[in-house]
């Protein structure tokens, strides 16, 4: 009973209403939807350059799609809970190309390969792939902020750790972790944190994991000795399906980390790919391939701009200015011309003019209105078009297609001792940062994302990237 009076009758609602089952029939309906769009519109477009062959070959094949959600549930993607977006696009890039492979396998050993058209097959795996990104991504962005959505999470710690916590699950819903209860020994942070009630100490932990139907618990007390942690985890671990522990290991790779025995020892196992010469290699071979492949396709939208920008105002069409690339070099960073010529005069009038400004450049050196840019220059920041010249960097090996944003000699301070990380990779020409907010962020915030992604650096989180900067330029995203 001293339980039912301490919860609010909002978390009890809010416990009672997140249940798995949902969140399950939505994404393995989102993905049966993505892969039956991609067989569809594969084999409707094969027929449309005179296929040869009866559509109902391929319509009987649609229960097979049942081996693809079975294949998907194997590997963890149901229900696509507390997962890193990277690690879902790996796994659902991995599995959907093995079960196409076995698909292919089998029509050929049952020796109906001449039957069935290979276009359709290419077609619909790259689809596939594609589609079942994207409708997940939809998904998340219809629902993600439902009552019903993900699973109910209780957190132990009401300090720093905990409120890190809560303030991230909160800012990203999608995750499907929605932070209900917080427990604290310390009686003084009873109350309330970011919303979510602190209703007591830990040894509360069992009671409301059964009576509220708890699976999923966040340690978030770093700071707790040794032997205190140990003891709450085996005291109190058994409550929780899912107990997921915040180490004292902050800014630490978290998406490369694998758990190893050693002899009854845990030992974690960092892989430095950024060491690694085949995923280098694969880099390099994705940003020259993709560079030399879009930049062919975009050479007429460049023609176009450098006309637009050599009409709108008086000046050259290029702007360089000398970057820190990898290893401390400098190098000379090509945009599009998007401000005016006397730029530094304008913007010094317009700071005396509105003063309120002035703290604003001082601690982002951007500004929302900014009086330097060009009507043109307006509309080639907003959709990231003034970069386009950067193509000609990245075939000169100076940057890459995603990386840290390059910096100039005057940001190497607000970097800090995060600065030895930044020399490290190439600069790129879309990043974390840009995909995770843009100018909506802190200037910390950009920094910490460009050490998370140095730290994290593989091609996976690169492809993720690409993809998210699609997305970005097309809605304008943190864009002025």
């Amino acid at each position: 009973m001293q339980l039912n009076r301490t919860l609010s009758p909002t978390l009890v609602a809010l416990t009672l209403s997140t249940r798995s089952w949902p969140t399950y029939a939505v994404m393995i309906g989102s993905d049966l939807l993505a892969l039956a769009m991609a067989g569809t519109a594969a084999v409707s477009t094969r027929l449309a350059f005179d296929g040869q062959f009866p559509p109902s070959l391929y319509w009987q094949m649609f229960p097979i799609l049942g081996l693809f959600v079975a294949a998907y549930a194997l590997v963890g993607l149901y229900p696509g809970v507390a997962m890193s977006p990277v690690d879902e696009m790996r796994w659902i890039c991995l599995t959907t190309t093995l079960m196409y492979l076995v698909l292919a396998a089998m029509v050929f050993m049952r020796r109906e390969g001449e039957i069935y058209s290979r276009g359709v097959f290419v077609m619909a795996w790259v689809l596939s792939v594609l589609l079942v990104i994207a409708c997940r991504a939809t998904m998340r962005l219809l629902f993600a902020r439902k009552r019903w959505w993900g699973y109910p999470v209780m957190i132990l710690g009401a300090g720093k750790t905990g409120s890190m916590v809560i303030r991230t699950l909160k800012r990203r819903p999608g995750t499907g972790l929605r932070p209900v209860l917080v427990l604290d020994d310390d009686p003084q942070k009873h109350g309330t944190l970011h919303g979510v009630p602190v209703v007591g100490g830990v040894e509360l932990a069992p009671g409301l994991a059964q009576t509220r139907k708890i699976p999923y618990a966040i340690v978030a007390m770093p700071g707790v000795p040794r032997d205190r942690l140990l003891s709450l985890l085996e005291r109190y671990g058994s409550s929780f399906a899912h107990l997921l522990v915040i180490p004292d290991l902050f800014e630490f790779s978290s998406l490369w980390v694998e758990a190893k025995d050693m002899g009854g020892l845990l030992g974690l196992e960092v892989r430095q790919r950024l060491l690694l010469p085949g995923p280098r290699l694969a880099k390099f071979s994705i940003d020259l391939a993709a560079t030399l492949v879009g930049g062919l396709l975009v050479l007429p939208l460049i023609l176009l701009i450098a006309l637009l920008v050599k009409l709108d105002s008086h000046g050259s069409v290029f702007y360089s200015q000398l970057r820190i690339g990898q290893n401390g070099e400098q190098f000379k960073a090509w945009k599009f011309r998007t401000m005016v010529q006397n730029a530094d005069e304008a913007l010094k009038d317009y700071l005396e003019r509105h003063p309120e400004q002035q703290e604003a450049w001082e601690r982002d050196h951007k500004l929302k209105r900014d009086p330097r840019v060009t009507p043109i220059g307006r509309f080639l920041r907003r959709t990231s078009l003034d970069e386009l010249p950067q193509l000609w960097n990245i075939l000169r090996g100076e940057m890459s297609l995603v990386g840290p944003r390059p910096i100039v000699d005057e940001e190497i301070p607000r970097y800090g001792d995060k600065f030895p990380l930044y020399v490290k990779v190439i600069p790129g020409l879309t990043g974390l940062w840009q995909v995770s907010g843009r100018n909506n962020i802190t200037y910390e915030e950009r920094v910490s994302l460009d050490a998370y992604y140095v730290r994290n650096w593989s091609v996976w989180l690169d492809v993720y990237i690409l993809l998210r900067t699609v997305w970005v330029v097309l809605t304008g995203e943190g864009a002025y």
